[in-house]
């Protein structure tokens, strides 16, 4: 089995609160991280396709192929949005990078034509990321 991942970028702003709690419970549960003007991180998503070579292309999947499905789904979706307003699979949703890790999966779960979808990690600080590897 070879595991190949492709490494994206995006930048993008959130606010991490729960609307069914008070300003002051939402503070003292995430910080300042739901200051109400919210705030930005530049992030990095690693996606990795797990499979067998094709021996009539010598590839898992075409890198290039894959960026952009990569980049359809998710990067034009995200890049320089505001995820609680802007991101219409993220409506609804707490946007820690938990949530956001999920639903990037839900959204390339089913677009990857060759290998399988085997994990995303979406690091949202330096030091801070979250691997997801699906159901």
């Amino acid at each position: 089995m070879i595991y190949l991942t492709r490494r994206e970028v995006f930048s993008a702003s959130h606010r991490i609160y729960n609307p069914e709690l008070s300003d002051e419970e939402n503070f003292k549960l995430y910080g300042k991280c739901s200051n109400p003007n919210g705030h930005g991180h530049n992030y990095e998503i690693e996606v990795t396709v797990a499979g067998e070579v094709n021996p009539e292309t010598g590839y898992v999947i075409d890198l290039n192929h894959l960026k952009e499905i990569i980049r359809e789904y998710v990067i034009e979706k995200l890049d320089h949005k505001n995820l609680n307003v802007d991101v219409d699979f993220l409506k609804g949703k707490i946007p820690t990078a938990e949530n956001i890790l999920i639903a990037i999966w839900e959204q390339l779960k089913d677009k990857i034509p060759d290998g399988k979808l085997y994990s995303i990690k979406l690091y949202e600080t330096e030091n801070n990321y979250v691997e997801y590897r699906g159901e």
